[in-house]
């Protein structure tokens, strides 16, 4: 049987910068910021070529143990074939090991500039196919649930099976991050959590997670309370006391801080009007970031521009 045909000429694929947890949503929520890598892809006749510019240049490989190239090999498989060759250029912004869905973001590009330089590739690999090919790749959906569809997510497993709903956040909302200047792996975060917890603090984030769609979606005034976490947070703060002393001085200030994702990052999520006051909070050794919210997610863009 004959492998897929592919496309001559090169496909560029922007993917956002997420957020998951926002508090008390630990593996299921997700936000999508208006943080932004790009890579253009085009099928060679033989090799494989990475270039990097950015983030990573100095440190991510340039062959097949990349894993934005491993999750292209793993959509291709499923479109019936590899291509005989591959150049890949990434231009990447978001900031490695810190806990704003990198990994996530090289994960989806991999996956859509697949499909998008098979002929006929959206027929074989449909959007659901997608999120459930990222899911395998990266272990939980809440990332790659944002980074696909933009917006605030919902993301769960049903059976085994990844599923999501994207919902629209208030547009008053303005994400701030605080970008510190060393990462901290994923693996170590997640080591430090306990296997189980007090059944009170697992019924409080239930009802803290429920208020937080809402409170992002329609009533921000809500979100201090709502992003309020016992699941997680403190039991990661000896990896990362600054973000989580961060993290508390934001709040008794009364502002709604979370740690992003698996740390460090800290993001707060503002009103207009308070946005660049809460920027200038953070002090030395971080890189406050005022964001804009996404809504696309993962998307081919035309090359040029």
């Amino acid at each position: 049987m004959a492998g897929p045909a592919f496309r001559a000429a090169a496909v560029r694929v922007r993917t956002p910068a997420t957020s998951a947890n926002l508090g008390p949503g630990f593996d299921a929520l997700g936000l999508s910021l208006g943080l932004y890598d790009d890579v253009v892809v085009r099928v060679a006749d033989s090799g494989l070529h990475v270039d990097i510019a950015g983030e990573g240049a100095d440190t991510l490989p340039r062959d097949e143990s990349h894993l934005l190239v491993r999750a292209m090999r793993a959509a291709f498989d499923v479109l019936g074939g590899q291509p005989r060759g591959l150049e890949i250029v990434c231009a990447n912004r978001i900031p490695h090991g810190r806990g704003l869905g990198s990994s996530s973001a090289a994960i989806c590009a991999g996956i859509v500039a697949a499909r998008a330089v098979t002929i006929g590739g959206e027929q074989k690999l449909d959007d659901a196919a997608l999120l459930e090919l990222a899911n395998e790749i990266e272990g939980h959906p809440d990332n790659v649930a944002a980074c696909l569809l933009g917006g605030f997510t919902l993301a769960w497993t049903d059976t085994g099976t990844a599923r999501a709903i994207r919902m629209e956040p208030a547009p008053s909302v303005v994400p701030v991050v605080f970008v510190p200047g060393k990462p901290v792996l994923t693996e170590t975060a997640r080591g430090l959590l306990p296997r189980t917890v007090p059944h009170g603090d697992a019924a409080a984030n239930a009802g803290r997670a429920a208020l937080l769609v809402e409170a992002l979606t329609r009533r921000p005034e809500l979100l201090l309370a709502a992003t309020e976490d016992r699941l997680h947070q403190d039991y990661r703060a000896p990896a990362m006391p600054e973000s989580v002393g961060l993290v508390n001085r934001l709040r008794a200030d009364g502002v709604p801080a979370v740690i992003s994702g698996a740390g460090p990052t800290v993001l707060a999520l503002v009103e207009e009007a308070t946005a660049d006051k809460v920027a200038a909070l953070a002090g030395e050794g971080w890189a406050a970031n005022r964001l804009t919210l996404d809504a696309v997610g993962t998307c081919v863009l035309p090359l040029a521009g």
